[in-house]
């Protein structure tokens, strides 16, 4: 159990109706199955009592992996780059299937059978890029078809810092889009590293226009490239605007003509409300992530926020700030997430943001207040770094209740045995413990939940006809320490330069390699988002892969993924690292199926029905830190061809 789960958890650390079931079709259009996220398909055709009967109706194959070392180890630092992560979710349009490699390339697929109808290779030079991530395309089609290529487009945001427009019938490049079908998002940033800027997640698409964040390197430098949204013609690649995230006032672009560096990013996945022409966004915290002494509150005016932003201009409509100052790398994960909400006897279009803090904010989407109260309640304010400067508040949402402990102290030490967990609390008492929010410190700080969550990227999924949230939640804890500079190790992970300290993060372990933070570490969770109140919260996974027998059958163990939920009251999740993809009931959480994937699903999976028959899909490829071998596996399940 030791070297296996010790060596993962390191790198953890850093609508429709049955009428719609008897058409042919059933698509899945974007990467949240709508523009406003939820993971939600009306398929209906399995349902609880049939959905044992699932088998694989065919598996496509890519070839684009690469085995290497695990992210954040010395192998990684020394040159080797890390393995490949597969955290596709697929699209379905016009009975065609889409999805991205790790590598960037495009795959459209008979959503039958899994054949391959056309390819395309962007070929970034995967060299550069040392972690590989493409979570999805996006489709666009022109409203009065012209009978000319490219009425349908296929939009890919690539690792090296474009955006490809392609014809969704043939795979060639759309020629009218930029140059040669793309442009080049690296035009208008700072100067910068292959590896600092990249775009992992799919655009977004309102009207005629393109919207896309990026993924930008953290805990590197404070001068990082700017974090700017921007928006293009969907049909040229001409510029409409771009939103780089300064305070009111401020510049928003340097001397040089480039976006002012070290704005906050979107890394996530965009929403689009089309009623309401808003583009809402999820940001990042603010450069270099674990210090923030010198921002002097510019930089983190919009860090850690959900934004909506007008499509016409990208002007600021409203936005609410999960976490104030945010010193511990406390952005925000995933896809904000729409759904209407009778609260208090009044119908309020709402969007859902969970965090990694396991809060979970509910807002109105037309003008970002709270549906249900937010306090800002008092925060620890000793033990900070030399130069540091504290919120003295942070907003806690009142309902939903947290889905998980908010902070760990010495007493909240677990172990196997009374001897573990003896040495798990010796540890802690040397380090900084306390509530959430407990600041990063030079003797080491308990982080918990710690800065990969709680919640992260592939959560949540939305019922919108039981108002029924599901979310899975990850439960160990780790330790931050800042060092100062001149004691900084060479090479180091998170040198965090232009500030005063680099940044160490290790997992809260016991001498035997397990979390010393009280099992289950990981749970999903079904919540009432119209009361607040957590319907269940079960243990999710086990450490099948991670540990030896017995302790491999522990329920609870680590998970990087999402969930799916269909209207016959289905959830469909991979993501736990043993490699099972699971089917549970949406109002009890019994585990209704499971079945073996040839590497971990960390991804989130979608559904569709093609021909009369529903699938349902899932990427399992694993994730960078998973302890499977990376694969390239695109799984489709459906019940035998006769039984439905």
């Amino acid at each position: 159990m030791r070297r296996s789960l010790r060596m993962f958890l390191a790198g953890l650390v850093c609508a429709g109706s049955a009428a719609a079931e008897e058409a042919t079709t059933l698509s899945w259009p974007s990467y949240g199955g709508a523009p406003g996220g939820g993971h939600h398909s009306a398929a209906t055709q399995i349902n609880a009592q049939n959905v044992a009967n699932l088998e694989v109706a065919w598996v496509h194959r890519s070839g684009d992996m690469r085995r290497a070392a695990n992210a954040l180890s010395m192998k990684t630092l020394e040159g080797a780059l890390p393995k490949s992560a597969f955290m596709v979710t697929p699209i379905v349009v016009d009975d065609t299937l889409y999805y991205c490699t790790p590598f960037d390339r495009v795959f459209a697929l008979n959503p039958r059978d899994g054949t391959e109808r056309w390819s395309f290779d962007p070929k970034v030079n995967m060299a550069q890029e040392p972690l590989t991530n493409c979570r999805g395309v996006s489709s666009w089609q022109e409203p009065q078809p012209t009978g000319k290529p490219c009425d349908h487009r296929i939009l890919l945001g690539t690792l090296d810092g474009r955006i490809v427009a392609l014809d969704g019938a043939t795979g060639q490049r759309c020629a009218d889009f930029g140059t040669n079908g793309e442009v080049d998002l690296n035009v208008g940033l700072s100067a910068h590293d292959a590896a600092e800027y990249s775009i992992t997640s799919a655009p977004a698409i309102l009207g005629d226009i393109v919207i896309t964040g990026s993924l930008v390197a953290d805990s590197q430098r404070k001068d990082v490239p700017s974090g700017v949204v921007r928006a293009y013609d969907v049909r040229t690649g001409a510029f409409r605007w771009g939103w780089n995230s300064v305070p009111p006032g401020k510049p928003a672009v340097d001397s040089q003509g480039n976006y002012v560096a070290g704005t906050t990013n979107v890394w996530s996945t965009i929403s689009v409300d089309r009623e309401r022409n808003l583009v809402i966004v999820p940001t990042g915290n603010s450069s270099p992530d674990y210090y923030g002494g010198d921002r002097g509150g510019d930089l983190d005016y919009y860090s850690s926020s959900v934004v909506a932003l007008d499509a016409t201009d990208g002007h600021v409509v409203w936005h609410y700030q999960t976490v104030h100052h945010d010193i511990w790398d406390y952005d925000v994960p995933a896809q904000p997430t729409f759904v209407d909400l009778t609260i208090d006897g009044v119908v309020h279009p709402a969007v859902v943001q969970v965090t990694k803090m396991g809060l979970t904010f509910v807002l109105d989407r037309a003008t970002g207040k709270p549906l249900f109260p937010i306090e800002e309640r008092a925060v620890p304010q000793e033990g900070a770094v030399p130069g540091e400067y504290l919120s003295p508040t942070q907003p806690i949402p009142t309902k939903p209740t947290p889905l998980h402990q908010l902070g760990m102290t010495p007493d909240d030490a677990w172990g196997f045995t009374f001897w573990d967990e003896g040495k798990c609390r010796d540890s802690m008492k040397q380090l900084r413990t306390g509530p959430i929010y407990t600041p990063p410190s030079l003797e080491g700080t308990v982080v918990y939940p710690n800065m990969a969550g709680g919640n992260n990227w592939g959560t949540p999924a939305v019922d919108p006809q039981r108002h029924v949230m599901i979310v899975n939640t990850k439960h160990v804890a780790a330790v931050l320490k800042l060092v100062p500079r001149d004691k900084c190790p060479n090479p180091t992970v998170m040198p965090q330069m232009g500030s005063p300290y680099c940044a160490e993060i290790s997992p809260l372990l016991s001498p035997i390699g397990a979390p010393c933070s009280a099992p289950p570490w990981s749970t999903l969770a079904a919540v009432d988002l119209e009361s607040g109140d957590i319907l269940w919260q079960k243990p999710f996974g086990t450490l099948g892969g991670l540990a030896p027998w017995p302790v491999s059958l522990m329920h609870g163990g680590i998970e990087m993924g999402g969930p799916m939920v269909t209207a016959s009251g289905l959830i469909f999740i991979g993501a736990s690292f043993d490699s099972e993809f699971r089917a549970f009931d949406v109002g009890s959480g019994e585990e209704l199926w499971s079945d073996t994937l040839p590497s971990s699903g960390n991804a989130v999976p979608m559904s569709y029905v093609s021909g009369g028959r529903q699938f349902v899909v899932i990427a399992a490829g694993g994730h960078w830190l998973s302890p499977d071998e990376a694969g390239d596996s695109l799984v489709a399940y459906a019940l035998p061809a006769t039984a439905h």
